[in-house]
């Protein structure tokens, strides 16, 4: 039998015990799982993260980037860079697909409902992605920063979907 050994680590860590008082809430701790997730995007505009979240427990991850098996836009170059097309106009010009989206897909390729949980999110959901949460069931949408698409924030309101913005201090 083989075994090999790799380096892992997150900068900053230390092995400590926690002290009382310092141990993260569960919007911080999720959220800076979101964020950890966001690291493996291949979008070379925007690094997002998506966390589906339900009782305190995770149900799936996604990060943008490129479909299975198909070039990653790190590799090929960028779509949209190449006909100058600005964040949040013609969505379907990428080669990409949202964090969201690919959280969503991953619950339904391993068949774990998320009807009712909370999605945490490096940024606010555009529209398409929002209409995928709404008929997905998910109550709340916990995020770090905006996305330049107005319709998305009418959609959830009328929805009925708690949005929640969080500093993340970074």
């Amino acid at each position: 039998m083989h075994f090999r050994s790799i380096k892992i680590g997150i900068k900053g860590s230390h092995h400590k015990m926690p002290v009382k008082g310092e141990r993260p809430t569960w919007e911080t701790y999720f959220m800076d799982i979101t964020k950890l997730v966001a690291k493996r995007s291949t979008c070379l505009r925007r690094a997002v993260g998506a966390v589906i979240v339900k009782d305190k427990r995770i149900l799936s991850t996604g990060y943008n980037g490129a479909p299975s098996g198909i070039e990653h836009c790190i590799d090929r170059g960028c779509l949209r860079e190449k006909l100058k097309i600005s964040s949040g106009e013609r969505h379907e010009l990428c080669r990409g697909i949202h964090a969201e989206q690919n959280a969503i897909i991953q619950a339904a390729l391993h068949g774990v409902s998320i009807k009712g949980a909370t999605l945490f999110c490096t940024n606010l959901p555009c529209s398409i992605c929002t209409k995928m949460i709404i008929n997905a069931g998910i109550e709340k949408i916990i995020y770090a920063t905006g996305y330049a698409d107005s319709l998305s924030a009418d959609l959830l309101k009328e929805a009925g979907i708690e949005t929640i913005k969080i500093n993340t201090g970074s």
